[in-house]
């Protein structure tokens, strides 16, 4: 269920989403699990950004290297985080699930981020 208060970690990926926000207080909190190890964590904090998606660079380390985070944060660069937002409550109601199973789920599989970009847009492949 969304909890959009907890809106988009610092990588892109969406807490607002995540299957483990009842008791995670995500990377904008010193309470993450991963704050000594997390690249993007890391890299935001030395730069005075609350997210990978304020940085001007077209980074793909940590989380980025992945095709999920990485289009969130070309999203969010191109259309602003409450379009994102916007668009993944709507595709909740819709039935696409972020975490299916595990931490998998309907916006994974994507290999290209464009492709996953509109899917997130439009709710369907």
């Amino acid at each position: 269920m969304m909890k959009r208060e907890l809106g988009i970690a610092r990588c892109g990926l969406a807490c607002c989403l995540c299957s483990k926000n009842a008791t995670c207080s995500g990377c904008v909190s010193d309470e993450c699990p991963d704050k000594d190890r997390c690249e993007n964590r890391k890299c935001s904090i030395e730069k005075g950004i609350e997210h990978c998606y304020a940085c001007g660079e077209d980074c793909k380390k940590g989380f980025l290297s992945k095709v999920k985070p990485y289009a969130f944060t070309l999203f969010i660069k191109r259309y602003g985080e409450d379009r994102l937002l916007d668009c993944l409550e709507e595709n909740e109601k819709k039935g696409i699930i972020y975490h299916r199973e595990g931490m998998n789920g309907d916006y994974d599989g994507f290999d290209d981020a464009e492709k996953l970009i509109e899917f997130m847009m439009n709710g369907r492949c």
